[in-house]
Parts: C-alpha cells; structure tokens; sequence
C-alpha cells in the first residue's frame, strides 16, 4: 500500500478543497489553516494539466519518487495504480504534470553534465544540446512513439467491446496514457544511459572490443528494458489483446548485438561523436 504523501494529506485536511472551485461559482476554495488553493483564474485559459505544471504545490513529488524507484525495480508495482485512477477518477493517464517536469529537469541537468565533460566552445552550443535532450530527445521522440502505439494500439489490440471485462462500455487507449508510459519507460533508460553511461564514460570511451562490448550491452539492455516497461504498461490494460507486440524491439535489439560487436560498433563513441563530435 503506497503511504500517503503531504501532498495528499494537504487535499484531505483541507474541507471543500476542489479542483474546479464548484463550491465557490468557479472561484475555487482553500482549506482554512493554510490550505491549498485549486482555483487558477489568471491561468484559465490553459488545460487543467498545464495549471498544475505552473502550480509547483498542486504536485505530488513523493509519490512521482516512489513511481521512478520501483520503474527500475519493480514496474509492474507502478502500473498497478492505473487501475484505480481508472476507478477514482475515469482516466488511465496521470492528471499530475509531476513524473514528466521533474524527469524533464533531469534530462536538463544531465544534458548540462555532458556538456561540461564532452563539450566545446561557444556556449551557445551547450544551449542547443540542452534543449535538443529535453524537447527532442524525451518529449519529441516521445510524443512520436506515444502517437504510433496509440494509433495500433486503437486500431488494431482492441477487444471487441471488451466482452468480459468490468469495463463494460468500449474503451479506447487515451494518447495522454500512451504518453505516459513513454516516460515510465524512459526513466529507466535515462538512469542507464544518461547517469550510469556518464560515470563508466572513461571505460566506455576506450578503443578495442572490451569498451564495444561493455558499451553495445549497456545500450542493449536500456533499450530492451524499455520496451518491456512500455508492455507492461499496454498490458495492463484490461481491453487490449495481443500486447506481446510491444516486445518485438527486445528480439531486434538481441539480433543487432553481435552484429554491432563483431563489427566494433561502440555505441556510447557514436552518441557521443553525434552529440558533441567528441
């Protein structure tokens, strides 16, 4: 059972407190004693979800530190709580901006780590590479896969109206659900290839097999591990079949292994050499 973080307790201690402010004619309500305020009238204009992103205390980081930890040791325990968001609130996805702007901070001051180690002159270089891994790297790259498995995902995974399952009206995977578990399965793949890649980097970088299987591995197993946190993520579904589709990556990447090892293909050499033409 997750504990229950402050942010939560702020909700609950605060009487009243609603997100659409309906007790107040739209005008929003706070608890007495300090409570959190949910009305945004200066901020109406944006998506509920963009609200909270400019509201840092509508964000629950405990939680979003509980999901990134067991992402990396046990994502199934994760996906678990979509079902009952589905229950509590009738969405799969995440209605809190948390997990995506505290991972794109990460990616942000990684991006900046590389750029001291591996970079050159001007800075405005830096600049570029940094906002290359944010809104290219994460969000773009992701954006894009999140659209393709959504788009099968709808097309062609769909049980026909879901015929025994409690979800009795037909269901359709949301592109915000998609989007999400994206970012579940790029987090374990930036600890890997953006942290642990950083810090094995002189090992990595060196010339000779060793280095290329060392590296090809490394890149093997984040990319493999990936793809099956976006299965999980598919799978627990309730209304999708088929879902194994998702690990068809995790045989490509096995297959092109030795074919980069015997080749000396080192990938970490190659991003870096892309990146930062180190």
């Amino acid at each position: 059972m997750l504990p229950v973080t402050h942010a939560q307790a702020r909700i609950a201690a605060a009487p009243g407190a609603s997100y659409a402010g309906a007790s107040s004619g739209g005008r929003g309500a706070s608890g007495g004693g300090g409570g959190v305020r949910y009305t945004y009238r200066e901020y109406r204009f944006l998506p509920p979800y963009l609200r909270r992103v400019i509201k840092w205390n509508q964000m629950d980081t405990e939680y979003t530190m509980w999901q990134m930890v067991n992402l990396c040791v046990a994502p199934k325990a994760v996906y678990k709580q979509t079902s009952f968001r589905k229950q509590t609130k009738n969405q799969w996805a995440r209605d809190d901006p948390a997990f995506v702007v505290i991972l794109a901070a990460l990616v942000a001051l990684s991006a900046v780590a590389y750029c001291l180690a591996f970079g050159r002159p001007p800075l405005w270089r830096w600049a570029v590479g940094v906002a290359w891994a944010v809104f290219v790297d994460f969000l773009g790259t992701g954006a894009v896969i999140a659209t393709v498995c959504w788009g099968i995902s709808n097309a062609y995974l769909r049980r026909d109206g879901g015929a025994g399952h409690s979800h009795a009206v037909e269901q359709r995977v949301e592109w915000m659900y998609a989007f999400d578990v994206h970012c579940n399965a790029y987090f374990p793949l930036f600890v890997t290839l953006y942290v642990l890649q950083f810090f094995l980097s002189p090992l990595l970088l060196q010339h000779g097999y060793l280095a290329a299987i060392a590296s090809d591995t490394l890149y093997a197993g984040a990319l493999s591990y990936y793809a099956y946190v976006t299965f999980l993520g598919y799978n627990q579904l309730p209304f999708l079949e088929r879902t194994e589709l998702f690990l068809c990556p995790i045989w490509l990447v096995l297959a092109a292994l030795p074919l980069c090892i015997i080749g000396g293909f080192n990938a970490t050499r190659f991003t870096l050499a892309m990146a930062f033409d180190y």
